[in-house]
């Protein structure tokens, strides 16, 4: 049976290939003033101290590795090739596991873009980019990172991909980063949805409609993906 699966992860999945999350006791905004680093106005004030932040996560993005939870959902895609990965990380682990058809709703560490142009995207080789490098339209180029504060460009695009979903599985998020967390709205009153994660989120009226998992994501992903298959191969 050819489901719609709708998988969408934060930043829970790539905790557990070492990379640090945002928001948890002990991440990276503990670390780090959002103002500094990740804001339109951080990167106009003081560029350098943006590119040094993020070569940083570059570096350590690259260093990791997929996990099992990761290489469970490329099995998934493999069964179910209709099966389309919406993702909050900037990270490449969901395409280093060999999976396809992944939306990246708030960039990806390893392009840079152009200042003029949005989707003027380069790819970077390495982890280190040297601030005042240019684009080949003249403009320097920056971290493709949708900053706090900037618009979310892929968010209209992932949730039309929602709203299309037979099942949808959300795993290792808080559903507490806006707009990415609506997401879950989109869904259709008919879809099958699953939410993996070691702590319950609050999900008020979907309370009822979710079938949550309490477990790592290398545990609960692996055993619903062979549930899933079990059930609709």
């Amino acid at each position: 049976m050819n489901k719609k699966i709708v998988v969408f992860t934060g930043a829970g999945i790539s905790a557990e290939s070492g990379l640090g999350t945002f928001r948890d006791s002990g991440g990276i905004w503990e670390k780090f003033r959002i103002e500094d680093v990740c804001t339109p106005d951080a990167w106009h004030t003081n560029p350098e101290c943006c590119v040094e932040f993020y070569n940083l996560r570059r570096r350590d993005t690259l260093a990791a590795e997929p996990n099992m939870a990761h290489f469970a959902i490329t099995k998934l895609q493999e069964v179910f090739p209709n099966t389309q990965i919406i993702t909050q990380n900037i990270d490449n682990l969901h395409e280093r596991a060999g999976s396809n058809n992944v939306l990246h709703l708030h960039g990806e560490i390893t392009k840079l873009r152009s200042q003029k142009d949005p989707s003027a995207l380069v790819e970077l080789e390495g982890w280190e980019q040297h601030y005042g490098e240019r684009h080949a339209d003249g403009s320097i180029l920056r971290p493709h990172i949708v900053f706090f504060g900037e618009d979310v460009p892929n968010f209209t695009l992932a949730c039309e991909i929602a709203s299309q979903a037979d099942i949808m599985i959300v795993i290792g998020t808080s559903l507490n980063v806006y707009p990415a967390a609506s997401l879950l709205t989109y869904a259709p009153v008919s879809a099958e949805i699953y939410l993996i994660d070691p702590n319950e989120p609050t999900l008020g009226c979907y309370a009822d409609r979710v079938g949550f998992i309490q477990a790592k994501a290398t545990e609960g992903v692996p055993a619903l993906v062979d549930a899933l298959i079990e059930t609709y191969q």
